[in-house]
């Protein structure tokens, strides 16, 4: 096989890209998950300090915790939920664009939630949530993997 050949040969997407963001949406899956649950409950195990700017419970029960009256750990965890069923390997190998571009395009809307939320904390409550912090790191990084994965794909695979 010459040179030319294996450049052409590539897969529809990296071997690392679906595990990648399988793993970035189960863990995001999982602090989304411990959230809805302290933000359902008492929210005080959050281990997270009370004082000063790192102030998780101020961020989790301020009125920017809901939007349109859906606390937004319920849509953080639909969106974990959706990305990690986005993720599955099977999906990965999928020559539909919608599939392709709609995991994209939801992975965007992710971070531009993100945007708004980081904006909320810092210039709106003064507070940072940590574990806040964490779901916003997972989401931005699942993003880069999709847009990653996304623009590898070989278009004669498509």
């Amino acid at each position: 096989m010459s040179a030319s050949e294996v450049e052409l040969d590539r897969s529809l997407v990296q071997p690392w890209v679906p595990l990648a963001s399988l793993v970035l949406a189960v863990a995001g899956l999982a602090v989304s998950v411990y959230l809805t649950i302290e933000h359902f409950t008492s929210s005080s195990t959050l281990a997270c300090p009370e004082t000063g700017a790192l102030n998780c419970l101020k961020v989790t029960t301020s009125e920017q915790s809901a939007v349109l009256g859906i606390p937004v750990v319920v849509l953080g965890l639909v969106y974990f939920v959706v990305m990690l069923v986005a993720a599955l390997p099977p999906l990965w190998r999928s020559k539909s664009p919608l599939i392709r571009y709609g995991r994209l395009a939801f992975a965007a809307i992710g971070v531009i939630f993100v945007f708004y939320l980081v904006f909320s904390e810092l210039f709106t409550l003064g507070a940072i949530c940590l574990w806040c912090t964490a779901v916003h790191v997972l989401a931005v990084a699942l993003f880069a993997v999709t847009a990653l994965g996304t623009a590898y794909a070989d278009p004669s695979d498509l």
